[in-house]
């Protein structure tokens, strides 16, 4: 089972709990990940990735064990913890201004 963490603000939108549980086959990667998310809440679609280019929003970041893997392939594979489900894959908003 893998976890992923969603923001609040897209965990409400979607009507979902802010902690997703998922199963994946195959490769455990941030595209696979976030494949799964939007077959399964189409309202997410485009709400983390661009419709065309499917590259990450830019106010979006995703972390696992305590590193920022935003800008990392979205198609690596994530860290063991991530795949064996002791760790989440996390989704987080970020902040601007100043």
């Amino acid at each position: 089972m893998i976890q992923v963490l969603l923001p609040h603000a897209l965990s409400r939108h979607a009507g979902i709990d802010t902690l997703l549980t998922l199963e994946l086959e195959g490769p455990v990667t941030p595209a696979a990940i976030l494949d799964q998310i939007e077959d399964r809440h189409p309202v997410l679609r485009g709400m983390i990735r661009d419709h065309v280019t499917r590259a990450r929003r830019p106010y979006l970041r995703f972390y696992a064990c305590e590193r920022d893997l935003s800008h990392e392939p979205m198609d690596q594979p994530l860290p063991d913890a991530v795949a064996r489900g002791e760790q989440p894959f996390i989704v987080l908003g970020a902040i601007s201004g100043g």
